[in-house]
């Protein structure tokens, strides 16, 4: 991301130019009683200024037009931040932009008396939370959020977040060595290459998508010196390690060994150049994101010593042998199905790499154990079971070795407790997901990004105009989506989709798509939320999120839900002669879902949890927003595509922020924390805990009226305070001066 002119962009309240048109605009007007629509082309007259609104606060009318044409503006410009009230909006010019993110640059922001005076960037979201962790009498932990639909950049946000946290967090240190700091700062940037290896992929609308969701938290010291941080991870994608969609690729890191491995690695891997995998399509496409040896680098400085790396790289390289493991239908029901040809090479390639033993693999494989009493009764699988077993194997072992990256990445980096005092978070989540077939994989994308919506919601749409009414001031309610309904929808209580999903993958039996389905429908057809395309064959049902329509197949969403391990392949892995592997299956924390009856806890369910107390610590940190927009369907650089904008500004409720910023208070300070920090002009305060009771007495009256013309003069000076406010604040002390 970058703008045309790196330099100062003048006060957010606008300048010089930016005043004279506004005003040259307002002069224009048509009379109140004319139409909007008169009043959007008066505005829009002088197109060729638009670019210079830096705040759509300033947009007069706020329409979806106006603002609309001014990001436009403001893109053509090569200008991409732009401030919307208490929300940034920052649009992906799927494209490097050279010096927008240099250290120059966050110093400057850093270092600024006030950055608000500079140009919108996604530098002033991070100082802001810095500074309000800095300023307040009891630090309140931060938390960003960055969201934004698959492909509108909200890696690379967070990923800049990150680099800026580390830099000037860490860069004033004078507490501990530079080498603990560098170490510090160093780690917490090595994590980012590791997890979007192990955890992004390209799809059809991104080639760098996060295909899991994590909350980064970065743990600050009593003087917000950077310490340390940890990764809390979300619903890893692990059926793509085993089922890619048309067009799209696996996991980053398979990639990065095959464009990158050295030829050693390649014999030792038994990866011969010019092999084809199944589970690796689309070798042929070549994405930044194919870069083996940074990877590496960060192991490294992470603490991954080379034998761990050696495990580590043999494991996914037996994954990819399994994906060309293939049988054949078997004559004789009472026996296990055959491998086809060449099947035996590849199955016998990944148990050497796996380090178990490849008729036992094949065994457990081909061969299901069915409790019948007391006694173990051997039954031969089918074709389609053998292929379900082969790739809930693979997938079972992404996903304890991803979960064992985030456990060591954490403990290299996670300060002790007693170091810490408080934390700015920063979340990264998938973006609202539709594709042509959707199934329950994009229902918890899709749930995840309605919770976060929510929360938007229910702390600036919604609370911000309550606190106004409560406050007695005379207020008009701007109308917003409010999207419970569809929550209610897919997580409600009694009955919900999700409640739904979790009583049919409890039952001892096959689930019929067609069944559940009628269920349903008969279920929640009351919910405005759903519904059913009477002509559709496929069983389906279409959920109206906040960002649009999405239909979800059934077939399969049940049998994803359960997510069972067959326990054979659970026994084969603790006995892996692979230091790791072994570790990973037979770690206490890891637990067999057979024997413990944990296969009762379905997916929806973990997820739904891990979601919830992710929300409480949304909910007791103070947030700031970041809606990450994507100009253009295909990614092509410095495309604006009118269409592909509007919806998602109006599906993240961009034009009421704006409404309801423009039309609010600039300054929200409780009145008891505005006495403590501004007191010494009053005699003496007194606060009773149940109430706030403050009296004042003027201690002279030249000194007191003086202090308090400063105080005013530098929040003004902030761009805290305008003058109309200024000048109330002032009749008040003075009125209170006269008593």
């Amino acid at each position: 991301m970058s703008s045309a002119d790196d330099s100062r962009a003048g006060h957010r309240n606008g300048g010089a130019s930016v005043k004279g048109f506004i005003q040259k605009v307002r002069f224009s007007h048509p009379p109140l009683n004319d139409s909007l629509e008169e009043e959007i082309q008066t505005f829009l007259i002088d197109e060729d200024q638009l670019h210079t609104f830096d705040d759509l606060t300033k947009v007069n009318p706020v329409t979806p037009t106006t603002v609309l044409k001014c990001l436009k503006a403001r893109y053509s410009m090569r200008v991409f931040y732009t401030h919307a009230g208490c929300t940034l909006v920052a649009l992906n010019p799927f494209q490097p932009i050279p010096d927008l993110y240099s250290l120059d640059v966050m110093n400057e922001y850093h270092c600024a008396p006030q950055p608000q005076e500079f140009k919108p960037h996604i530098f002033i979201v991070a100082e802001e939370a810095y500074r309000n962790v800095q300023g307040q009498l009891e630090p309140v932990n931060q938390s960003l959020v960055v969201s934004g639909e698959s492909g509108a950049g909200k890696t690379w946000t967070s990923r800049c977040l990150m680099k800026y946290y580390a830099t000037v967090a860490a860069s004033s240190s004078v507490m501990k060595s530079q080498d603990t700091v560098e170490r510090i700062e160093r780690r917490v940037l090595d994590s980012n290459p590791i997890m979007e290896a192990f955890g992004n992929a390209c799809t059809l609308r991104n080639n760098n998508s996060s295909r899991f969701g994590k909350y980064i938290q970065l743990q600050l010291d009593r003087c917000q010196l950077l310490v340390g941080a940890s990764v809390q991870t979300y619903l890893l994608e692990k059926t793509r390690v085993a089922c890619q969609p048309a067009n799209e690729r696996n996991f980053h890191i398979f990639y990065q060994m095959m464009k990158g491995a050295t030829d050693e690695q390649r014999k030792e891997w038994k990866m011969p150049h010019g092999q084809h995998y199944a589970w690796l399509p689309n070798t042929e496409k070549i994405i930044e994101e194919d870069c083996f040896y940074e990877t590496l680098d960060a192991m490294v400085n992470l603490g991954i010593n080379t034998e761990r790396q050696r495990e580590i790289f043999r494991i996914l390289a037996g994954i990819l042998q399994l994906g060309n493991v293939d049988f054949s239908t078997s004559t004789d029901e009472s026996k296990p199905c055959n491998l086809k040809e060449q099947s035996e090479d590849f199955l016998q390639r990944a148990a050497e790499l796996l380090c178990v033993p490849s008729e036992e693999l094949q065994t457990c494989l081909c061969v299901r154990t069915l409790k019948a009493g007391k006694q173990n009764v051997l039954k031969p699988c089918s074709q389609t079971e053998c292929s379900m077993r082969r790739d809930c194997l693979a997938k079972v072992i992404y996903a304890q070795l991803f979960e064992w990256l985030v456990t060591f990445i954490n403990n290299s980096m996670c300060a002790d407790s007693s170091t810490w005092y408080n934390f700015i978070g920063v979340l990264d989540v998938y973006g609202f997901e539709c594709f042509q077939i959707n199934n329950l994989e994009q229902l918890c994308i899709n749930y995840a990004n309605e919770k976060l919506q929510q929360h938007f919601v229910a702390h600036y749409l919604r609370a911000q105009q309550d606190e106004y009414v409560s406050e007695g001031l005379q207020w008009s309610f701007v109308k917003y989506q409010d999207n419970q309904s569809c929550l209610d929808l897919i997580e409600g209580s009694p009955v919900s989709v999700f409640s739904l999903l979790n009583e049919e993958s409890r039952l001892n039996r096959a689930s019929d798509a067609k069944t559940f389905r009628v269920r349903l429908e008969k279920e929640l057809s009351g919910n405005t939320n759903i519904s059913w395309d009477k002509f559709r064959q496929v069983p389906h049902f279409t959920v109206a999120h906040y960002a649009g329509k999405v239909v979800y197949q059934i077939e399969g969403m049940v049998e994803k839900n359960k997510d069972p391990v067959p326990p054979e392949l659970i026994n084969l892995l603790q006995k892996s002669n692979n230091p790791l592997l072994h570790q990973l299956f037979n770690d206490k924390t890891t637990q067999n879902p057979a024997a413990k009856g944990l296969s009762k806890i379905t997916v929806v369910s973990k997820f739904k949890n891990s979601l919830e107390s992710l929300m409480r610590i949304l909910h007791s940190t103070t947030p700031h927003y970041t809606r990450c927009i994507k100009p253009n369907p295909d990614c092509k650089p410095l495309t604006f595509t009118k269409e592909e904008v509007i919806v998602q500004l109006e599906a993240c409720g961009i034009v009421e922020t704006i409404h309801i910023s423009a039309a609010g208070f600039p300054i929200r300070i409780p009145f008891k924390s505005f006495m403590q920090r501004y007191g010494l002009i009053t005699k003496y305060s007194r606060f009773k805990s149940e109430g706030v009771c403050v009296g004042l007495v003027v201690y002279s009256p030249f000194l007191s009226l003086a202090l308090f013309v400063n105080v005013t003069l530098s929040l003004l000076s902030l761009g805290l305070f305008n003058l109309v406010y200024a000048k109330d604040f002032l009749t008040q002390f003075t009125s209170l001066y006269e008593m």
